[in-house]
């Protein structure tokens, strides 16, 4: 099986860490702020440059395609991890905030699917 696409995202992930270790001295956090974000907006504007000049062929374009598509969501758990053990060692007042965050939108779901749904069912004829 070819991997394609994963050199780009390999250099735009280490680029992304790298603004983002930046920023985060800047700021004065020992610590990455927005690397992840930093790399997906280098993955996709890369990505849009080389396919407007025709450097992309058809393989390459769609495993860049996968591998944005498979980046956000293990970044997501992986960084979800990571706010669970700070959560955890930093006390229980996080635990809590996050407690009722998480319950909050657990209680919004309904009424939200019900404005969508009366959107969909005005629409109709």
């Amino acid at each position: 099986m070819k991997i394609y696409g994963v050199s780009l995202l390999a250099f735009c992930f280490l680029l992304g860490k790298f603004f983002g270790g930046i920023l985060g001295n800047f700021i004065g956090i020992d610590g990455d702020i927005g690397g992840v974000g930093f790399a997906m907006i280098l993955l996709i504007s890369i990505r849009f440059i080389l396919q407007e000049r025709g450097f992309l062929s058809e393989e390459s374009e769609k495993g860049i395609l996968f591998w944005s598509a498979m980046y956000i969501p293990i970044i997501v758990a992986m960084a979800a991890i990571q706010n669970v053990k700070a959560a955890l060692v930093g006390g229980w007042v996080a635990v809590v905030a996050g407690g009722l965050v998480a319950l909050s939108c657990f209680l919004l779901v309904l009424p939200i699917a019900r404005i969508g749904a009366n959107k969909v069912a005005d629409k109709q004829p």
